[in-house]
This record gives C-alpha cells, sequence and structure tokens, in this order.
C-alpha cells in the first residue's frame, strides 16, 4: 500500500488515460496512481489540504486537473 496519511477525506478522479488523482490526506499532496499497477508515478505539494474531490476536463484534446485546495481547519492543513 501507498502511504498517504489519513486517506477518505475526499474522492479521487481516474482519467481516461487510466491514471487516479487523490488529495485526500492530511499531507497536503496530490498523486497521481497508476490504475493498472497500483504504483505512485507522481505527487506534488500544495498549497493547503486538498481535501476535496479533484475534477479533469478536457479542452483541444489534452486533459487537465483541477482542484479546490482550501485546507481543512480541523485537520489544521
Amino acid at each position: 500500500p501507498i502511504e498517504i496519511g489519513t486517506p477518505n477525506n475526499g474522492g479521487s478522479v481516474v482519467t481516461a488515460s487510466g491514471l487516479i488523482f487523490i488529495a485526500a490526506a492530511t499531507d497536503d499532496l496530490i498523486r497521481a496512481i497508476d490504475l493498472s499497477t497500483g504504483k505512485e508515478l507522481w505527487h506534488a505539494k500544495l498549497p493547503a489540504g486538498g481535501q476535496a474531490n479533484p475534477m479533469v476536463y478536457a479542452y483541444n484534446g489534452r486533459e487537465y486537473l483541477v482542484i479546490m485546495a482550501g485546507g481543512h481547519h480541523f485537520m489544521e492543513t
């Protein structure tokens, strides 16, 4: 398993290319996970906690990821 802090404070999203993006932990990271292998491929630090569901949209043939990273007062993120 991937060590991601406290999971399930928000959902994940799966892209058409088979990546899972999740930021539902208390470590302020957003992660890309390969759906077929379960391995973390990438992560980045958010400016605040991302306890929200990421969303994807397509524009001009590219996929974009957005997330509301507003933090969570109770979890001090």
